[in-house]
């Protein structure tokens, strides 16, 4: 086993949202994703990324997603995917996205 498997493991792919609705049910305030990976491939995914993004700012908008993992059940609502994001210095997230529009379900490398 070399040092990259675990990176070489996880499934990261793009996908475009395609609908976002606020969540208050979440224990943390979220957004609902429905993602679309490309074909007749769709996921949806809980992100907590109120913060920075309104649900009427992410339709349209690339992301990507680490698909690979087991769902998860969050407030009664099943999360298929976990969208990708990194810090913004003051406790909240920006998503992860390509820097130009590429297909959708293309997986990172």
């Amino acid at each position: 086993m070399n040092g990259l498997d675990p990176f070489l493991a996880a499934e990261i792919r793009v996908a475009t949202v395609v609908e976002a609705h606020s969540f208050p049910e979440a224990r943390i305030p979220a957004i609902k994703l429905h993602l679309h990976f490309g074909g007749q491939e769709y996921r949806w995914s809980s992100a907590q990324i109120t913060d920075n993004y309104e649900p009427d700012s992410l339709p349209g908008r690339q992301v990507l997603a680490l698909t690979n993992v087991p769902p998860r059940r969050v407030a009664g609502f099943k999360s298929e995917c976990l969208v990708l994001g990194v810090p913004d210095g003051e406790g909240g997230v920006v998503l992860v996205k390509p820097d130009r529009i590429v297909p959708d379900g293309g997986r990172l490398y």
